[in-house]
């Protein structure tokens, strides 16, 4: 065994069997990407301090990064304690539409990120146009591929999704993100926040599980597919208020998946009457 992953599995406060083996930082599979929208410096030294070594990805959501202060300061944090940053894809959304993509590359490099996200959630952009930033984009850094809409009215047929998802990993994206904004009411999600199950198992036909990261900000998705694909699914829009909860899910020690990682064999222990 690597002497990384000794370590990973010293750092638990006790042993207990039958936890599921997780991958370890830094992963390929069964990344968590956090969303922050807002946080202070200190808050994400916290946040860093209770739940650093389940953090995959950090997102600087939307357009915070545009107001956000000590912004150098916090994306350093982030960088030093081996944590991928980016901003979100409504930002690169911003400059396109104004017409600004080489100023993105320069706010890309003034930063000093290695990743950003292209996306079309919120604009209307031909699909060939979105691959050429994809392109076009990871010459520069590594570039995360959004898919989805976060109009609740547009819904994606399964083969769309899959036709959308193939051209954009094949256009240069590490990993093609599914859409659910911070909600989780869109994209493979149905308005009151339930999985569009169809969806997702089709989609799972056609595109390796370890190429997608799913958005799901909600105990009941974080749930659903952790079950459908196991404990080292790459899940997304996470709070930073749930990220040790979720490594719960992942291990079998919360109610939701308690029973699904243990062996058939266990006997369980009952109450006399």
């Amino acid at each position: 065994m690597a002497l990384a992953k000794l370590i990973f599995l010293f750092m638990k406060n006790f042993k207990l069997k039958m936890i599921p083996e997780r991958t370890i930082k830094p992963r390929e599979k069964g990344l968590t990407m956090v969303m922050d929208k807002g946080l202070s410096v200190r808050e994400a030294e916290d946040m860093i301090s209770v739940s650093g070594d389940y953090i995959d990805i950090i997102k600087l959501g939307f357009g915070t990064p545009f107001v956000s202060p000590n912004l150098v300061e916090k994306i350093k944090l982030y960088q030093q304690n081996g944590i991928i940053v980016y901003f979100g894809g409504t930002l690169f959304e911003a400059y396109v539409v104004r017409n600004q993509f080489d100023d993105y590359l320069k706010v890309l490099e003034r930063y000093k990120l290695t990743h950003a996200e292209v996306s079309d959630g919120s604009i209307e952009m031909p699909h060939d146009i979105k691959l050429d930033f994809i392109d076009k984009l990871s010459n520069h850094v590594t570039v995360l591929s959004e898919v989805g809409s976060k109009d609740v009215e547009k819904i994606l047929p399964p083969y769309q999704w899959i036709e959308l998802m193939q051209t954009e990993l094949q256009a240069g994206a590490w990993k093609v993100i599914a859409e659910a904004r911070e909600a989780g009411n869109v994209g493979v999600y149905r308005s009151s926040g339930e999985v569009r199950e169809g969806l997702v198992q089709e989609i799972l036909t056609q595109i390796p599980e370890e190429k997608i990261i799913w958005e799901a900000p909600q105990k009941a998705q974080q749930t659903y597919f952790i079950k459908l694909v196991g404990a080292n699914v790459s899940l997304g829009n996470i709070a930073p208020n749930d990220i040790i909860p979720m490594e719960t899910l992942r291990l079998g020690l919360r109610s939701d998946t308690f029973s699904f990682f243990l062996g058939k064999g266990v006997k369980y222990m009952t109450k006399k009457k």
